[in-house]
């Protein structure tokens, strides 16, 4: 598996594999339909943030997106293929994330988590420091995360 920057043109590809990663979690139609603007990428998007995809053998199995306004960022999307969560792509998306954060001078990382994934996020080394509204369900509120990268 390598991880190297998503390139304008995969918008489509990487919005298809966010809605399958989603949907991973046992979701609704209605649910999914609510999100699908949310999860949508286009080449702005793609050119606005800090993308990376991991692939094998030229298959794209997972990506993470960064948004950084320095000293601080977020991580936008991370979504991994479905058949492939558990083998270890999404650490090495995060810490591939968290290293390109660190370099971009960013010493702090929000993180508005799915429910299904803070686990994750804190195995990763991330804190829950409150809530936020979901921005896509009305009423809805996520965890969220930070992690420290430096200290400032």
């Amino acid at each position: 598996m390598r991880i190297r920057p998503a390139r304008l043109d995969e918008a489509a590809l990487l919005t298809g594999l966010a809605l399958r990663s989603k949907a991973h979690w046992g979701y609704d139609e209605a649910f999914m339909a609510a999100c699908r603007e949310e999860l949508a990428l286009d080449e702005a998007a793609l050119g606005r943030l800090v993308t990376a995809v991991a692939e094998d053998g030229g298959r794209v199995l997972g990506f993470a997106s960064l948004e950084a306004d320095p000293p601080e960022g977020s991580l936008d999307m991370m979504f991994v293929e479905p058949e492939a969560i558990g083998r270890g792509v999404g650490r090495a998306l995060f810490e591939h994330v968290r290293s390109e954060a660190a370099a971009l001078g960013l010493h702090r990382l929000t993180i508005d988590a799915d429910p299904n994934a803070e686990p994750f996020y804190l195995a990763m080394g991330a804190t829950r420091i409150g809530s936020t509204p979901s921005g896509s369900i009305p009423g809805r509120e996520l965890p969220l995360l930070e992690m420290t990268l430096t200290t400032a």
